[in-house]
């Protein structure tokens, strides 16, 4: 920039002296003549310096060659030299400006201004100088043979100089940093140091994992160790072996429960190998949904192995780790006793069933499920003054259950916060039968769904109008973050440990108290006691499961049995005093967690023929006039056509409020309560029906007793029932 300026500078004083030169010119013509030769030394001059631009540009090129990568730089320099070289031809013309004159001086700039303006004024000059030169040809010939002046030679000295290429300086002409490769050879004479060789593992002949040991010796991964061998079976669930091996398990269960051993052991005789074992119960629960969503619904074909690698997953995490001791160093165990585990009471339970069982048929392990259960019933105990921290899992409640893939999180602040979900409108097949496996059975259903949408519309209107205009925000369904639903399962549990508390049927296995009803007579399973006072009937009876039910349908088969073995002995008892029984169970109530029971009521024998007929009329008239559910349904038709004994548990759906009336042992009616604010509270729909039947007094049909512990009514009855008592094999063996 600064060789530009200074050219900007020297155009600028031309221009000042061109003007000058113009109003001198005639005063100076007469000196043309005088100065021949000196303009004859600058026209060498010219010459030379034309051969010095050639003869750099031609330098230029063998470098623009040469430094291809490098033009930014070398074109500075050139700017720089083309300014080195400038500034030489002004002070030189300064120097002769006096003696050459206004014209030489005009015809210095000029040339020196075509060789700046480019190739376009290249032609005009080279026409001037030509003409110069013929002008001048004679007294240049002329004078070219007459010894040279001293100052002709220090011009030529001075052009001569001028002349001779430049040479740059050594860091001008190295190569460039930035294209220096940098290789580095290490010398091939250097003889290199020999790698010494791992130590190898040796494994002591003592060692416990010492197949373990030579597997990770050997490159593999502990996750590829630990991997059972996949294997391939020949067969497909459903197939015409799958009856079979469905017997096969459902064998090993009621032998493991029958000789009081643990599944495992029994399993391994019966299967060989637990990992066929678990492919059954794989096996199991895949017919189980099939039976439950239709044989549409296929989510596989063969076992996968997962209940195995589950059980070994678990065996691992129950693995104790090894106490350490010192060599020579004597351990005490006579001091060590067993803890007692606490379990529920369905466990407990079922841990007394065995053992009865085992007193029963003279089982050598008898003892053992003796003390197992004595243990078991002390760990139940609570300590005192101790505070007890109840963990819930996911037994407790359905909706902790797995991962809820019917919800996502709401990605706000405030939701990030509370916890807030929102309704996943993207929900896969299997999502949905997860949330539906989840959510069955709750109380209340779709309609308690319904009124909490309606309970946030504050807008909402009982119109069929608004209802179409807001189907969808009606349809939306209100989900419950995890911390809410953590909160509902522990006031649930809350709820329920009340209830178990207040139940006059249910064992207080922890405190060792029995019922607050009186104990006629006691199976493994279920027990008999007497009806609250005062009896519509005189000489009735309840049949209740040991365990507490919502209602009898939630019972297993081993209860069942015991159930129909009561219904038996109760009727042939009533048949052999001239009366004919009902039995009904009254379960309307499913949110109140009462003790499922069964009501024995004799009844006159010529009043029997009649009592389906009072039961059809009432269950016609007591609920709603338009349902979604048959008013009745006849059980004992069903099981005149086929279903047996299984008609009542066929028919009706647990999870239902209903009311059913066995007038014999397999059936009876039924009747699904769609309102219960309609039906008669506690008892009261039967107390009315069987009062009418046996013309019982208005006051004792309304008055629903308690249970109390001291009855009078108990010695009676048990001299009626000796006879009877089919549970006197039990206590008599035990």
């Amino acid at each position: 920039m600064d060789g530009l300026d200074e050219f900007e500078q020297q155009l600028a004083a031309e221009k000042a002296e061109r003007e000058k030169s113009e109003q001198d010119r005639e005063r100076h013509r007469h000196h043309k003549h005088r100065h021949h030769h000196r303009r004859d030394r600058d026209d060498d001059r010219d010459r030379e310096e034309r051969h010095r631009h050639r003869h750099r540009d031609g330098e230029r090129d063998r470098d623009r060659d040469r430094d291809g990568n490098r033009d930014r730089d070398k074109d500075r320099e050139r700017d720089r030299e083309r300014d080195r070289d400038r500034d030489r031809d002004d002070n030189r013309r300064r120097r002769h400006h006096n003696e050459d004159g206004d014209d030489d001086d005009r015809r210095h700039k000029r040339s020196r201004r075509s060789r700046d303006e480019g190739d376009g004024n290249g032609d005009e000059e080279h026409r001037r100088r030509r003409h110069r030169e013929d002008r001048h040809h004679k007294s240049s010939d002329e004078k070219a043979n007459a010894p040279p002046s001293d100052q002709e030679k220090s011009s030529n000295e001075d052009a001569t100089s001028t002349s001779k290429p430049l040479e740059r300086d050594a860091w001008m002409t190295a190569p460039s940093a930035f294209e220096v490769e940098h290789v580095h050879r290490p010398g091939q004479n250097k003889a290199r140091s020999p790698t010494p060789e791992p130590p190898k593992r040796v494994i002591s002949h003592r060692e416990i994992n010492s197949g373990y040991l030579e597997d990770l010796n050997s490159g593999k991964l502990p996750s590829v160790v630990e991997q059972p061998s996949e294997r391939t079976v020949d067969y497909t669930f459903g197939d015409s072996g799958s009856s079979w091996r469905m017997t096969k398990l459902k064998a090993v269960y009621t032998a493991a429960e029958d000789s009081g051993q643990s599944v495992e052991e029994v399993a391994l005789k019966q299967f060989g190998s637990l990992e066929f074992f678990d492919d059954a119960r794989e096996e199991k629960e895949e017919l189980e949904r099939r039976r439950l969503y239709g044989d549409d619904v296929k989510t596989k074909d063969k076992p996968t192995g997962d209940f195995y690698r589950e059980r070994m997953k678990s065996q691992k995490r129950e693995e104790p780790s090894r106490q350490e001791f010192c060599q020579g160093e004597v351990v005490q165990e006579d001091h060590l006793q067993p803890v007692p585990v606490p379990m529920d009471q369905t466990a407990l339970n079922r841990l007394r069933a065995q053992m009865m069982k085992a007193k029963l048929r003279k089982a050598p392990n008898a003892a053992q499920l003796e003390e197992e259960y004595n243990l078991a019933a002390a760990g139940m105990t609570p300590r005192l003054n101790a505070p007890e921290a109840v963990v819930l899992g996911v037994m407790e409640s359905r909706q902790l259950a797995g991962a809820r893939g019917e919800v996502k999180t709401v990605d706000t602040k405030r939701g990030r916060e509370r916890g807030l979900v929102e309704e996943n409108t993207d929900m896969t097949i299997e999502q949905m039968l997860q949330e539906e496996r989840r959510t069955k059975g709750q109380a209340g259903g779709e309609g308690l769904r319904l009124a909490e949408r309606i309970a946030k519309d504050a807008k909402f209107d009982d119109d069929l109008e608004y209802m179409d205009e807001n189907a969808e925000k009606l349809a939306k369904r209100i989900h419950k973050s995890e911390v809410n639903l953590k909160n509902m399962a522990v006031s649930e549990f809350q709820k329920m440990n009340r209830v178990l508390e207040n139940c006059p049927l249910c064992h207080k296995e922890d405190k060792g108290l029995p019922p607050i009803a009186p104990v006629i007579s006691l199976a493994t399973r279920v027990f008999m006691t007497l009806a609250t006072e005062p009896e519509i009937s005189e000489g009735g009876a309840v049949i209740v499961p040991t365990a507490h039910r919502n209602n009898l349908l939630e019972c297993d088969d081993d209860e069942w049995e015991e159930i129909r073995n009561f219904m038996k002995s109760l009727t042939r008892m009533y048949h052999e005093q001239g009366r004919e029984v009902i039995f009904y169970e009254n379960a309307a109530a499913p949110h109140k967690h009462m003790h499922a029971a069964m009501m024995a009521i004799p009844i006159p024998y010529d009043q029997g023929a009649m009592a389906p007929a009072f039961f059809k009329e009432a269950f016609l008239s007591s609920d709603e006039e338009w349902s979604q559910h048959r008013k009745i349904i006849d059980t004992g038709a069903k099981a005149k056509e086929g279903m047996g004994r299984s008609a009542f548990r066929r028919c009706i759906a647990k999870e239902m409020p209903y009311f059913h009336v066995w007038f014999t042992l397999d059936g009876g009616l039924g009747h699904v309560v769609e309102n219960s604010d309609r039906w008669p509270k506690g008892d009261l729909f039967a107390r009315e029906i069987i009062g009418g039947i046996v013309d019982a007094d208005a006051h004792i049909i309304k008055k629903q007793g308690r249970w109390a512990k001291i009855d009078s009514r108990v010695d009676g009855f048990k001299k009626g029932w000796r006879k009877f008592d089919w549970t006197r094999v039990l206590t008599e063996a035990s």
